[in-house]
């Protein structure tokens, strides 16, 4: 068996932690224009740094954003107060890529990497499921007002040894004047407990530096595309290295990765591995991928199967997939992948 090991740490975080706030905001940008432009092109970058926000990167649409208006009301959204200073510098995109583009090339080089195990229902690892169901659960009980004294930023971190937890890590943000007692109380109770089951054997651990009240931009930095692990499969597969968030699907890091999620999930459904890995390389305004590879958890290659069902040209991708719609705000916090309501997460016959 080759994933995962006997051995690993997969961690989730709240929509409202610093990096996923940057990934949210960059989506909401791309959804936008893609309301407005279906066939726009977009590589949105956003950093935040201690109640300052900057905005860049390159647009080609006929789409209007106010860039700073759309960032600061997202902000608010998600729980924190209007207290950033923005400035945003979004320029065309680069003719020397929409050439190749135009003409159903990929938007860019770079390997992607799908996977799928059969260990959980959402087809991820034990582990990466049950970290983003406890971050979900944090946000759950704070929008309900179930637990009051939490606020938006907030972690999970899981470790699992030979298929049981070890140990069970929280970092909520809470308001201020709540002992430690009362929130690690609170937290088993209402969240880790109906999260995990039986906690016996577990070692539990709720914010282990005593004290979480500051979040967000109030108190530290983040960045689009920093949090690729809690974005895919945990680091316990292959990333190929580019980010998600903010790009259109002409680019492949993103269309590409969802494709091979999609065949590596249906790999497994459709019974011809327990877990799969599919990896696929392009080249930057060349439609045919550079390389296709599959291989089961037994390191045995299926690729035939998947190059006979699955078109992984990038005109191809967007269309099977129907990516040129404005769906992405919600796959940047809590995983892109283990979704059903993800055209990439469908089950089809092969």
């Amino acid at each position: 068996m080759l994933w995962p090991m006997n051995r690993y740490t997969v961690e989730s975080v709240t929509s409202g932690h610093p990096d996923k706030i940057c990934d949210q905001i960059s989506d909401a940008i791309l959804d936008e224009l893609l309301r407005q432009d279906p066939d726009s092109r977009a590589g949105i970058e956003i950093m935040g740094s201690h109640r300052f926000l900057v905005i860049g990167g390159e647009v080609r649409t006929r789409g209007v954003v106010a860039y700073d208006k759309l960032a600061r009301d997202f902000y608010t959204t998600v729980g924190y107060p209007d207290s950033l200073k923005i400035v945003w510098h979004v320029a065309e995109q680069s003719p020397d890529i929409s050439r190749g583009v135009d003409v159903g090339g990929a938007g860019d080089q770079g390997i992607m990497y799908g996977y799928a195990t059969d260990e959980t229902p959402e087809f991820l690892s034990l582990g990466v499921a049950r970290a983003h169901r406890l971050v979900k659960e944090l946000e759950k009980k704070r929008k309900s007002g179930e637990i009051d004294w939490l606020a938006p930023d907030g972690k999970s971190q899981i470790t699992v040894e030979n298929g049981k937890f070890k140990t069970v890590l929280v970092s909520a943000q809470h308001k201020e004047g709540i002992s430690q007692e009362e929130i690690k109380k609170v937290l088993i109770e209402k969240i880790i407990a109906p999260v995990m089951g039986d906690l016996s054997g577990i070692e539990v651990l709720i914010n282990p530096t005593g004290k979480f009240v500051y979040g967000g931009f109030e108190a530290d930095a983040g960045m689009t595309g920093r949090k690729q692990m809690v974005d895919t499969y945990g680091g316990i597969v292959p990333h190929g290295g580019g980010c998600f968030s903010g790009k259109d699907p002409s680019k492949v890091d993103r269309s590409a990765a969802y494709m091979s999620r999609f065949v590596a999930k249906n790999l497994v459904a459709n019974g011809y591995a327990k877990k799969a890995l599919v990896s696929v390389a392009y080249a930057i305004g060349k439609a045919e991928p550079l390389m296709v590879e599959a291989i089961d958890e037994k390191g045995q290659s299926l690729r035939v199967k998947v190059i006979d069902n699955f078109d992984f040209r990038p005109s191809a991708i967007i269309e099977r997939l129907d990516l040129k719609r404005p769906i992405y705000t919600p796959t940047a916090s809590y995983g892109h992948f283990g979704r059903k309501e993800f055209p990439w997460e469908k089950i089809v016959t092969i």
